[in-house]
């Protein structure tokens, strides 16, 4: 490390938390305007909205925000730089640019690093604290009645319910079937099944159910109540994406894991989450060697160009993140492939400014 990695670190560390410190303001600002009538008519205490809900707000905005401003502050400071004319100096004493890019992927990395760590460990448990709050202060917790869902408890073991109501967590017209290879070997039915939360377990109300021998020999059975311990949980009774923004990086893994088994329509959206987090913080280098190689070349319209082109280019990012990830949630297109392909489209660019990047 010599005085000029350090002197670049300084430039673009110390812009991009000024930057970062700034657009949270404004964004805390604007949201107690939003919400200032809420925490009034519900009584929020200033103690709660304070250290519950906008001390847990931080560090979601800043990981969604990292890889844009990340950009900014890249492009302003060696725009500046750049003006000045000390980039002219660095080349002219014999520094490559690739060399000057050093400092530069130093900085990004531990941005980078900041931001996977956010995404993974801290945010998920400063969400479940700030969505505790939202339930309290803001809204009223919702309930679904969900309509016609099939879940597998374990393999070859199948369990349908015609409507749930999460709110009592009760479900109508219960169906549970076993089977062995293509062969159905149990089937119970019944009107009503209700979740027991105290003991974790299922109590099926007024059931009948058919045990399959052979083709000749059934057991037929019927009774009020029987006890069922599932793998299924009244959550996972609900057509809506489960929220995932409360789940570590570890919890979130044996989540889809579980979901994989049960055979959720929504699979594609946890795998979606579980790339982007890794994605996210990775765009992070791959933006800051676009916004060095492009805004170390001097121009005629001034910083402002850079900045425009800069901007243009950071929310080009995003859309293109956007659109490739609902073609994976709704299309064919692998979550993985999707997740990553503004990644390797924007590194291809990064690859070629930096070929023509002054020397």
């Amino acid at each position: 490390m010599k005085i000029l990695d350090w002197y670049i670190i300084r430039k673009f560390l110390g812009t991009f938390f000024f930057t970062l410190g700034l657009i949270i303001l404004i964004v805390i600002i604007f949201d107690i305007s939003e919400k200032i009538d809420d925490f009034i008519n519900n009584e929020a205490p200033l103690k709660e909205i304070i250290f519950s809900y906008y001390i847990t707000f931080i560090p979601f905005f800043t990981n969604m925000f990292s890889p844009l401003i990340t950009f900014i502050a890249v492009v302003f400071f060696t725009s500046k730089i750049a003006y000045n004319t000390e980039i002219v100096a660095i080349l002219s004493s014999g520094i490559s640019f690739r060399r000057l890019l050093r400092p530069y992927l130093i900085s990004a990395t531990l941005i980078g690093l900041l931001s996977f760590y956010l995404a993974n460990f801290l945010i998920p448990t400063t969400n479940k604290i700030k969505k505790d709050f939202e339930d309290t202060y803001i809204w009223m917790k919702k309930y679904n009645t969900s309509k016609n869902i099939h879940l597998q408890n374990k393999p070859g073991e199948l369990l349908y319910v015609e409507s749930f109501n999460n709110r009592i967590n009760t479900g109508y017209n219960f169906t549970w079937e076993k089977f062995e290879g293509q062969n159905l070997v149990f089937k119970l039915k019944s009107k009503t099944i209700n979740y027991d939360s105290a003991n974790n377990q299922w109590d099926i109300i007024r059931y009948k159910s058919r045990k399959i021998i052979n083709d000749s020999t059934q057991i037929f059975e019927s009774g009020d109540t029987l006890v069922a311990n599932f793998n299924i949980i009244p959550r996972d009774y609900s057509n809506k994406v489960v929220n995932m923004e409360v789940m570590d990086y570890y919890e979130l893994n044996d989540f889809i894991a579980k979901e994989e088994i049960k055979g959720s329509e929504n699979i594609k959206f946890y795998y979606v989450e579980k790339h982007r987090r890794v994605a996210f913080p990775f765009a992070t280098l791959i933006l800051t060697v676009i916004g060095a190689a492009l805004s170390s070349r001097k121009l005629r319209g001034g910083m402002g160009i850079h900045l425009a082109v800069g901007i243009t280019l950071s929310f080009t990012y995003i859309i293109f993140m956007q659109i490739s990830t609902v073609f994976a949630t709704f299309g064919a297109l692998s979550p993985l492939v999707a997740v990553w392909i503004p990644n390797m489209v924007f590194f291809l660019i990064a690859i070629y400014l930096v070929r023509i990047a002054p020397k």
